[in-house]
């Protein structure tokens, strides 16, 4: 449970009305799926080593199963499941699979002992692939029963659920459980779902299968819900929740796992199984690897989140609680102050504070701070903190110049 010193959200997120339906002893668990749906990421391309760095991260961040890869279509994503095969990982090891039996043969052979096995079910998608629903059950049914007859646990996984029709819906998930599937992914494929729908479909399928299924919640971005979707099937009964890091993905991305484990534990007191001090870390290495940025201001790991550049602001520095709504120790982030347009008196002061320079003078404050903002517009612009000592060296050389003029005379 949350560290309430820590977390400073609104008392109207305890009352009863809200807070019903996330009573739960178990905690929320995570199934990350950076390596593969995240690498679907327009221009983005993982090669095994890389893989393999960012499943350590993972494993340190506390996620509890790794999509290692789609190995039947990418020779590459076969090595690099390979190489975490032997690395001592204490997450689990998941393959990605269609309902195809050579897809299932190829998991097998890698030695994975854990798949999502994937199959269309909106009439839109078997329209797209040209199939049948008759012959789609029909994979599903062999595909799965095959893998789960050689001891590999299957969660199936409905593509594009969310806008299939609730009765053929609750057919292929019965006839997966049927065949063998031991777990169950409700599937946002194209982000269609805001979080009210989210959380009616995620309670059908509990009530369709019963408390011995446990069920995923994979979700997309597209509407900029993604959030707001997992954490209402949450809500519903989901006790996995499916996302990557930072959110990366096709169009606008999948479910973020930081924000989303961020949320249940700030704003609805729900354990989650992630240690999230190190969601920073594990943000940057996936974004360096990956090898494209995001917006400062992006939730939990943005640069912004902790950074004060408004004068305004500067005067509550101190008070944490003031001016955010969580420690910035919660992520494993460090508080400071930048130098700008926007700065005030106050900032001054806390900038020499924290570069070890003496207090100013009033007057010295009040021309340093003079000479902050012009050289912020002239930049358009941070000052750096160089540029800020210099300041104050330049501010203290007049000052020298004036008073010894004031002795000469």
């Amino acid at each position: 449970m949350r560290d309430k010193s820590k977390v400073w959200v609104s008392d109207l997120n305890a009352r009863e009305n809200i807070h019903s339906g996330f009573r739960r002893a178990a905690p929320v668990r995570f199934y990350d799926t950076t390596l593969r749906d995240g690498e679907q990421t327009v221009g983005v391309v993982l090669d095994a080593v890389q893989k393999l760095e960012i499943a350590r991260k993972l494993d340190e961040l506390g996620v509890a199963r790794i999509e290692a890869g789609f190995p039947r279509v990418s020779a590459e994503d076969a090595e690099a499941i390979q190489l975490m095969s032997k690395a001592g990982l204490k997450a689990e090891l998941w393959g990605f699979s269609r309902a195809v039996k050579a897809d299932v043969e190829e998991i097998l052979r890698l030695g994975l002992r854990a798949t999502i096995i994937e199959a269309p079910t909106s009439d839109i998608k078997l329209k797209a692939y040209g199939i049948s629903r008759e012959e789609v059950l029909r994979r599903i049914r062999d595909a799965v029963s095959f893998a789960s007859s050689n001891g590999v646990t299957v969660a199936y996984f409905a593509v594009d659920g969310t806008r299939t029709e609730l009765e053929f819906l609750r057919q292929v998930y019965e006839e997966a459980v049927a065949a063998g599937a031991k777990e169950i992914v409700v599937v946002d494929t194209i982000g269609a779902c805001g979080p009210e729908a989210a959380e009616f479909l995620v309670s059908q399928v509990c009530h369709w299968l019963g408390p011995t299924i446990p069920i995923h919640w994979h979700g997309h971005n597209d509407f900029g819900l993604g959030t707001a979707c997992a954490v209402a099937a949450v809500r519903a009964g989901a006790s996995w929740i499916q996302g990557t890091i930072n959110g990366m993905g096709e169009r606008a991305g999948n479910a973020d796992l930081g924000e989303i484990a961020l949320a249940l534990t700030c704003l609805y007191d729900v354990p989650v199984e992630l240690n999230l001090d190190k969601i920073r870390e594990v943000s940057a290495v996936v974004r360096r690897a990956a090898g494209y940025e995001f917006e400062a201001w992006k939730p939990v790991v943005g640069e912004n989140l902790f950074m004060r550049e408004s004068g305004a602001v500067a005067t509550q520095f101190h008070i944490p609680e003031a001016i955010e709504p969580f420690s910035a120790e919660l992520v494993g982030a460090t508080r400071s102050i930048v130098l700008g347009k926007k700065s005030g008196l106050d900032s001054i002061d806390l900038k020499c504070r924290e570069l070890g320079l003496p207090q100013l003078s009033p007057e010295a404050r009040a021309s340093v701070l003079a000479a902050v903002k012009r050289r912020s517009m002239e930049k358009r612009g941070l000052v750096s903190d160089d540029e800020f000592r210099q300041m104050v060296a330049e501010v203290g050389s007049e000052k020298w110049e004036v008073e010894s003029e004031r002795r000469k005379a």
